[in-house]
């Protein structure tokens, strides 16, 4: 029984040519996390401009609150939290796959 459809494998090819099958697929998975990360990373760029300060400034000055708990400026809080644990989540996903690859 195959795992990966022939038309999938195909596409792995086409994507990464160099490498066997399992090398393939981890350059595949490394390039999609790191996208996520550029994704997360930008979000927070993005608020960090918007309000002038960090996410963890963002919180400890209680902006939702003071900013009365309108719906842009907790909109803009879940988005950042969001991005906060995506980044720390992708991160600890790509230190997993690079310490497997450096094990073989």
């Amino acid at each position: 029984m195959q795992m990966i459809a022939d038309r999938v494998i195909k596409l792995i090819d086409d994507l990464e040519p160099e490498g066997d099958l399992s090398t393939k697929v981890e350059r595949l998975v490394e390039s999609e996390l790191t996208r996520r990360l550029i994704r997360y990373q930008l979000v927070d760029r993005q608020l960090s401009r918007k309000y002038g300060m960090s996410f963890h400034e963002f919180e400890e000055n209680r902006i939702v609150e003071k900013e009365g708990y309108s719906f842009e400026v907790e909109s803009d809080f879940w988005d950042w939290e969001m991005a906060w644990d995506g980044m720390e989540t992708v991160q600890n996903m790509i230190e997993t796959l690079k310490e497997a690859a450096h094990d073989r």
